[in-house]
């Protein structure tokens, strides 16, 4: 039988690393880097020991795990910094791109780019400038890994994004945005208020981040309409560090956030991101604003206890001592649903289920 999320050593480590790595057992540390490497946080676990100074509490058979995960994460931040330097060659100052997510971390020198992974970068130009953006990346090496003309279909019509594209050279992957959120979504964030808050990256002309607040909420929107929750810890875990860190740096940034989420329509998310972080990870969120957040984006209690049980089982790391949830097949199907009708009307939904079901990938 599976613990529960909030009771695995993993999450007790995140949650106060300095008390809790001091009452692990040889066998809780076996379990937690279980957990660490099933969840991609193992890097995010070796960073924490390092900062805190927590090696001499750790039995002695596990150091190479955490020196190795150490090792990993230098070398993917030095690939991830290699790549946004020639997409910036790519693109040049003049088609203007901001950078999402992990390379906003990197290039924003945000707290949340210590011990973190990174498999892809994610960047976002403004849609009139899409087409020049895509034929530039075309010239440097990047190609569409989707040739199926429905799937082309889909990305350029529907979603928020052209199709996935890799670089035949060195086969890293890049996702290009023209916005946050599908446009067939029920929820509209201006995108322009977006673009208009964005914050420049120094010694790069062109390149930008999104600004504190809209950096929270796009990962807040990104983690609450995935379908995939496997690495749903993770991305907790980011926003988690970036509230923190912006709320430490700003003191009116709890309300600039929760203004922002009510101005750009994403209050629901924002309100998803409070309670689990709380939960599961002790974040400091104000009541007031936690309240506030709730009385605009909660949903229905029904709604809410239904996905307290579905979320907290998808993200709940599975290995040997810890079986899977025997409802977290029905959990994960339920919220991979959810998440294509929060992109898609049911017009457009269907058809689209009913087409990858009798033609996957």
């Amino acid at each position: 039988m599976s613990k529960p999320l909030a009771k695995i050593c993993l999450v007790q480590f995140l949650r106060n690393p300095q008390v809790n790595s001091k009452n692990l057992t040889i066998k809780d540390w076996e379990i937690l880097i279980r957990q660490a490497r099933r969840t991609n946080l193992l890097s995010r676990v070796a960073c924490l020991i390092d900062q805190h100074n927590l090696l001499q509490h750790i039995p002695e058979q596990f150091h190479y795990h955490l020196t190795g995960a150490n090792f990993v994460a230098s070398s993917n931040l030095r690939s991830v910094k290699w790549e946004i330097a020639k997409i910036y060659e790519a693109l040049g100052a003049k088609t203007p791109f901001v950078l999402l997510k992990g390379a906003a971390y990197i290039m924003g020198e945000s707290d949340a780019a210590k011990g973190r992974l990174f498999s892809d970068v994610d960047i976002m130009v403004q849609k009139k400038d899409l087409d020049v953006a895509e034929k530039k990346l075309v010239q440097h090496g990047w190609i569409s890994t989707k040739i199926d003309a429905y799937d082309q279909r889909y990305y350029r019509e529907w979603m928020h994004e052209l199709p996935p594209m890799r670089n035949l050279k060195r086969q890293s992957e890049l996702d290009v945005h023209h916005t946050i959120i599908p446009p067939t979504a029920n929820l509209k964030p201006n995108i322009h208020k977006i673009w208009e808050m964005k914050e420049p990256v120094p010694d790069f002309p062109g390149m930008f981040v999104l600004s504190p607040t809209d950096m929270v909420l796009h990962s807040a929107a990104h983690l609450f309409h995935e379908g995939d929750f496997t690495q749903g810890l993770r991305d907790l875990v980011d926003l988690d560090i970036l509230l923190r860190e912006f709320s430490e740096k700003q003191e009116d940034f709890w309300q600039k956030l929760t203004n922002r989420a009510d101005e750009m329509d994403l209050s629901r998310p924002l309100f998803y991101s409070l309670r689990y972080c709380k939960k599961l990870l002790g974040t400091p969120v104000p009541d007031i604003y936690y309240k506030r957040v709730s009385e605009i984006g909660a949903p229905p209690k029904f709604y809410r206890f239904s996905m307290d049980k579905m979320l907290l089982t998808s993200m709940n790391p599975t290995h040997i001592h810890n079986p899977p949830h025997k409802l977290s097949a029905i959990a994960s199907f339920i919220l991979f649903v959810r998440s294509h009708y929060l992109r898609m009307p049911l017009k457009l939904l269907i058809p689209h289920l009913v087409r990858k079901a009798l033609k996957p990938d």
